[in-house]
């Protein structure tokens, strides 16, 4: 598949219009982006379907079982959601037997989240078949694409956040 990116030319009459392409806006790459998203999320959502859980638990799966032992507050930045809404999905990861929750060693007031070997299956399983989707639009770019790719990704990411995204990706795995 050849995806072509074209911006509009805009006459000066038609730029007042609403409903006119702006030049200024990547309609294309943007729409490009929710289709990607779409189903990039869509395969791990039948998946999780089969267990009554959403992207959110998906979430919250992956990132325990990619760092355990991590804390409730970090957790919290790294997904920037509300403790309430984390605690919706977290409650029902335990009660279900995907993550557990320990005390802290160190800290006796921390928890600490450890995806368990069910928790750990279902995480690589999803991220495989994500891995899968990844790999094969790489492929059809080029040896090249996987670090351009990842600047772009980055590019994205606010600015503010880009430092404490790429320590977080360097840390431990």
């Amino acid at each position: 598949m050849s995806v072509t990116v074209s911006t509009p030319v805009l006459h000066p009459a038609s730029a007042a219009s609403p409903e006119a392409p702006r030049a200024d806006v990547p309609y294309e790459l943007i729409e490009l982006f929710f289709f990607a998203y779409r189903d990039f999320v869509g395969d791990p959502d039948r998946i999780l379907a089969d267990y009554n859980f959403g992207r959110a638990h998906h979430r919250v799966l992956h990132f325990v079982q990619r760092r355990p032992g991590l804390t409730i507050a970090e957790l919290l930045d790294i997904l920037q959601i509300t403790k309430q809404s984390l605690n919706r999905v977290l409650k029902e990861l335990v009660e279900t037997g995907f993550v557990e929750s320990r005390t802290g060693t160190q800290d006796k007031r921390q928890r600490n989240l450890y995806a368990t070997t069910a928790g750990r299956e279902l995480a690589v399983r999803l991220a495989q078949l994500q891995g899968k989707r990844i790999n094969g639009a790489l492929a059809q770019v080029g040896p090249e694409a996987g670090e351009i790719v990842a600047r772009y990704l980055a590019g994205l990411i606010d600015p503010s956040e880009r430092t404490k995204v790429q320590d977080l990706l360097a840390g431990p795995r």
